[in-house]
């Protein structure tokens, strides 16, 4: 890779710009097939879009009591790490990280900034709604990345073993051995796994069942209840970039076969849609919100057993 394809891959394609307008768009799709399961007509499709340019010419509002600078810095940091874990994922036949981007690991660092900056900001603002946010998504943070955890140990050690070592973290390496020997989507021993990648999905999205720490009708948005205009449009931003890596880092890790050029790319827009429709819009259209008791005991039950069997499956095997 050149020294000018970094901050291409960064700022342009596949993060940056790119995964801003197609988070925004998943955004939409997701909402409008929300309402027309739940029987109402829906926003339309640009409406996220909408959202933004008007959060844009919007002033920012700053508490008296409030840390300005990292009121203000949080969402930045928060934004600025997604556009990086964007260019990080692969997309089958259509782009390849260079190794120097990082690997998996720096990849699951880079998702928890998030969930951090939210918490950052939940206390630098002041308000008691965003102290309450901060604690519940500290909880469900510290619930959800252990399984997570051995969700990415599984397929890093079933990779490894396939290669003839112990265990490999590259991303490129994950998707490569797929192309050679079949999707884990389709090994049996590695579904116990792949369902508990699917009920991080909701968690780490922050929406129904787990959209705890910013219920709107609980702790009125919780750490973002302070926060307005471009502050504010940078969390969203944040949340469109998010949705798109999460996603796409479920197809590296379980789907990622596709034809090269033009047809992978457009496979893999087919991929995200029909990830989202099952792993986002079906789950928050039929459940309802969980106590943040019952999603800390639900993740170190389920996911955690599900995520363990895969590994002990993988090395025993």
């Amino acid at each position: 890779m050149q020294p000018y394809a970094y901050p291409l891959a960064v700022l342009l394609f596949p993060g940056g710009l790119f995964a801003l307008v197609l988070g925004l768009a998943l955004k939409g799709v997701d909402r409008r097939l929300a309402a027309r399961l739940q029987r109402r007509v829906g926003p339309p499709l640009a409406q996220p879009f909408f959202d933004l340019v008007k959060l844009a010419f919007k002033r920012t509002m700053v508490p008296d009591i409030a840390s300005q600078p990292v009121f203000l810095g949080a969402p930045l940091v928060g934004a600025a790490t997604m556009m990086l874990a964007a260019a990080m994922v692969p997309i089958a036949g259509v782009y390849t990280p260079d190794p120097a981007l990082g690997n998996l690991l720096v990849l699951l660092y880079l998702l928890a900034i998030p969930a951090v900056v939210l918490m950052i900001a939940g206390s630098a603002s002041g308000s008691p709604f965003g102290a309450i946010g901060f604690s519940r998504e500290m909880a469900l943070m510290l619930a959800y990345e252990g399984p997570l955890v051995l969700v990415v140990a599984a397929i890093a050690v079933r990779v490894g073993h396939g290669q003839g070592g112990w265990a490999s973290f590259s991303l490129t390496e994950i998707v490569a051995y797929q192309a050679r020997h079949g999707a884990f989507l389709f090994d049996p021993v590695m579904w116990p796994a792949l369902l508990a990648f699917l009920a991080f999905y909701p968690a780490n999205l922050g929406i129904i069942p787990f959209d705890i720490p910013e219920a709107e009708t609980e702790v009125l948005e919780g750490p973002l209840l302070e926060y307005s205009g471009p502050a504010l449009g940078l969390f969203k931003v944040m949340s469109a970039l998010k949705s798109v890596v999460v996603l796409s880092l479920g197809i590296a890790l379980f789907f990622p076969t596709a034809p090269s050029g033009v047809a992978g790319l457009a496979v893999q827009l087919c991929k995200l849609l029909l990830l989202m429709l099952a792993g986002v819009t079906l789950v928050r259209v039929s459940c309802g919100r969980m106590r943040i008791d019952q999603a800390f005991r639900f993740f170190l039950k389920w996911p955690l057993a599900l995520s363990l069997a895969s590994l002990v499956a993988v090395v025993v095997i």
